[in-house]
């Protein structure tokens, strides 16, 4: 997939160039670069064609290719049993990095902005991880509108939106990416006579012009 990259308190030259970080973040690129898409198309018909949009496959793919680069998923920040569910683990965590895959509400934006920052400080709470720089994951609007998101969902222009204001609370470096629209299909809603109040989606392959 083709991406753009907005970076805080200079998160994408520290993962581009200083050492410790430059094999770690070419692993997120290569994460993103290697899903093509061929690679959405089949895997939105194959496994979740009843969806609305490709949020889930999207997040289907990275997982897969995350995995496969040795990144571990559903970290917890914290070791406290209290601070175990999904609201205090990371999505995926390796070298002092942390990735939030972030396809969900607006409303939970500035959440995930503070997670990285949770796991890179130290904490009253007995820490489970260490991280130094974390990375948002996110859909750019014209992915949202082409790959069939609702509209509430949390936009990378929203994200770079949050971090004026955030400023002071986000202390450590964080890398937000947008994952930018298929250039070859859009998906299309639609509905079913038999379920004619839910919406599902199709892939539409876009005309040449």
């Amino acid at each position: 997939m083709e991406y753009i990259v907005h970076s805080h308190r200079y998160a994408s030259s520290i993962l581009a160039n200083e050492p410790e970080f430059y094999e770690t973040w070419q692993n997120i690129i290569e994460a993103i670069e290697n899903i093509t898409e061929d690679m959405l198309i089949e895997t939105y018909e194959n496994r979740f064609s009843s969806n609305k949009s490709l949020s889930t496959t999207i997040n289907y793919l990275l997982k897969q290719e995350f995995i496969r680069l040795g990144w571990r998923q559903e970290s917890p920040i914290f070791q406290d049993a209290r601070y175990n569910d999904k609201a205090w683990r990371l999505d995926f965590a390796k070298d002092n990095v942390s990735i939030e895959v972030a396809f969900n509400h607006g409303g939970v934006i500035a959440w995930n902005l503070l997670k990285p920052v949770l796991a890179s400080e130290l904490n009253h709470v007995t820490k489970a991880i260490q991280t130094r720089v974390g990375v948002v994951i996110s859909a750019t609007d014209a992915l949202r509108v082409n790959g069939g998101f609702d509209n509430a969902v949390g936009t990378f222009e929203k994200y770079v939106g949050h971090l004026a204001p955030l400023q002071n609370q986000l202390s450590v470096p964080i890398a937000i990416i947008g994952l930018q629209s298929p250039r070859l299909f859009h998906i299309e809603h639609f509905t079913t006579p038999e379920n004619p109040n839910k919406q599902i989606g199709r892939v539409v392959i876009n005309r040449e012009i």
